[in-house]
This record gives structure tokens, C-alpha cells and sequence, in this order.
């Protein structure tokens, strides 16, 4: 499946660390990413970066003092995390039991263990997932499959 004429495609998606550094750790060591572009933009961007995850796409990390947009707001301290529009993110993965295992020895939750679903019959449609918490509360989905 092709971008649509417009040359639109996925690029990143963005999350705010509680813990800048623990984040960088998580995502570099934990999940294979590689620190791109850090950044920071006086009076409005503390600190930041561009996680590349090694196939053009990424995810972009905001220091707990930037002033982002985001969907509704902060939580206080100590207060249940919420659920807004991002339910989760998805990193496709060759080997999602190793993916989940790497998460989980950098300090990842675990959510779901690795599991195969059929997603469909006619054509079926296999997949091997898995899901961990991030240091943030951020939900991360690992997918293999040959199908999608």
C-alpha cells in the first residue's frame, strides 16, 4: 500500500518524558532506537530529541518542562494516568518475543505477554504481538507478521 498522492506518510510520533535521560536509555538500549536530532528551542523547548527507529520513522521525546500541544492535559503528581486519544503506539518487529524480552530487560511493564492472533480467515492473517509500558505510561505494541 502507497502513501496517498499527497506524499503523506507516518513520521513520529511524540511523548514527553517524566525522566529525559531514563527515556533516551529505554528507547536506545531497550528498543534499538538511535538518538537523531536532539533539540532544544529557548523558552518554550527544554530539551528534546528524534529517536530514529531505523527505518525512516520515529519517536520524538519532550523534556517535562516544554510547552508542547497535546491532547488534554498534564497529570499531577501522583494522579492515575488517563486515557486520551493515543491508545498506543505499534513498532513492527522481525522477532517480537525478542523485542519484548530487550523491553523488558531495560525496564519495561509488561501488558501482554507474546501471543499469536488470527486477525482474519479469508485471507488469514497471522500475527505475533506483544505489549509493554514505557517509562512514561506510553503503551508500545510489537507486531511480526508476513501479512501487514
Amino acid at each position: 500500500m502507497q502513501a496517498a498522492a499527497s506524499g503523506n506518510g507516518f513520521h513520529h510520533v511524540a511523548i514527553r518524558a517524566i525522566d529525559f535521560d531514563e527515556t533516551l536509555r529505554f528507547y536506545v538500549e531497550g528498543l534499538g532506537f538511535r538518538v537523531h536530532f536532539p533539540f532544544s528551542v529557548v523558552g518554550r523547548i527544554d530539551r528534546a530529541a528524534f529517536l530514529d527507529a531505523g527505518d525512516g520513522r520515529y519517536v520524538e521525546v519532550f523534556g517535562q518542562d516544554s510547552a508542547i500541544q497535546s491532547e488534554g492535559r498534564r497529570r499531577l503528581p501522583g494522579e492515575e494516568r488517563t486515557e486520551g486519544a493515543l491508545l498506543h503506539f505499534c513498532l513492527r518487529a522481525a522477532d517480537t518475543d525478542a523485542s519484548y524480552a530487550r523491553a523488558i530487560a531495560a525496564g519495561g511493564v509488561s501488558r501482554v505477554e507474546p501471543v499469536t492472533r488470527r486477525l482474519s480467515e479469508d485471507p488469514v492473517v497471522e500475527v505475533r504481538i506483544a505489549f509493554v509500558t514505557g517509562p512514561n505510561g506510553e503503551v508500545i505494541e510489537f507486531l511480526q507478521s508476513a501479512q501487514i
